[in-house]
């Protein structure tokens, strides 16, 4: 399983030389199974750079959406195996109690905010409610289930071959859990990461900045760090930047949690562009 990022910021991303070497697309994380399977792990701006990965050998692409908030759907439109006749591609979103996905998901994709509605695509496109639980897609064994976010949000675990992946793009594992990290195992999302090979997980803000953001959806570097190192992961890498926060202040933040003391698991920086090949 081949892992690439690209996408990494939050919010409505951000350009400029001050994020040249972090990037300033938002959310989007490729992954490829080991038999050339593609799963697109939301459909942030960076998703137009992964579109011209795709390949014509790419017979089904599996879209999933941890939530609808703008900076993961953004890019959709803008997704180029959408317009391939014929193409198989499945977008699947957290479920509602009111609307199915194909309406939420139209309220974007059609004018005056889009100029081609989702009905008039020429592939053969499918949106269905994510499962909870485990299924699968292709060679790989998804588990999905709901974390702590405003709003309906998943978080994905995708396991091949023994190799482990969790994606957990906004997630905030200290708000209604009173002895975070202590008692990891009443932590949202902790099922989901625990023993994960490899966690790309939501680190928003530095920890001077958390306080005056509680309740947003979104942790303070040492607090994903701490919820990563609790669940026993091996190797975290960090997502979700903040968009105002530029490459040296990204810099700073990661030093500033290494230098903190011995870290029980390997701390990567997200960049957009990198990859990661895991096995068991």
């Amino acid at each position: 399983m081949k892992v690439t990022l690209w996408g990494t910021r939050g919010s409505l991303g951000c350009y400029g030389p001050e994020v040249v070497r972090y990037g300033g697309n938002t959310s989007c994380v490729e992954v490829r199974a080991a038999d050339g399977g593609l799963v697109v792990l939301d459909a942030g701006t960076g998703v137009r750079r992964l579109s011209a990965t795709v390949g014509p050998d790419v017979q089904r692409v599996d879209v999933l959406l941890t939530h609808l908030h703008m900076d993961h759907i953004q890019g959709l439109g803008f997704f180029g195996p959408l317009y391939r006749p014929g193409l198989d591609v499945r977008v699947w979103g957290p479920p509602s109690t009111t609307l199915h996905l194909r309406e939420r998901l139209s309220r974007y994709l059609s004018p005056p905010l889009f100029p081609v509605r989702l009905r008039d695509l020429p592939c053969k496109l499918s949106l269905e409610d994510v499962p909870f639980g485990r299924f699968e897609i292709g060679n790989l064994t998804v588990t999905a289930d709901l974390v702590c976010h405003p709003g309906p949000t998943v978080g994905y675990r995708i396991e091949e071959g023994g190799a482990s992946l969790a994606y957990v793009s906004d997630h905030e594992p200290a708000l209604g859990a009173r002895r975070f990290p202590e008692e990891p195992q009443w932590t949202s999302g902790f099922d989901l990461v625990a023993g994960a090979d490899l966690l790309i997980h939501d680190a928003q803000y530095d920890d001077d900045e958390y306080p005056e953001h509680v309740g947003w959806g979104h942790p303070s570097l040492s607090q994903a760090v701490a919820f990563a190192a609790a669940a026993g992961v091996r190797r975290f890498v960090t997502f979700h930047h903040d968009p105002s926060h530029s490459d040296d202040q990204l810099d700073a933040m990661l030093e500033r949690v290494r230098r903190s003391g011995p870290l029980p698991l390997e701390l990567v920086a997200g960049k957009e562009g990198a990859s990661f090949r895991l096995v068991a």
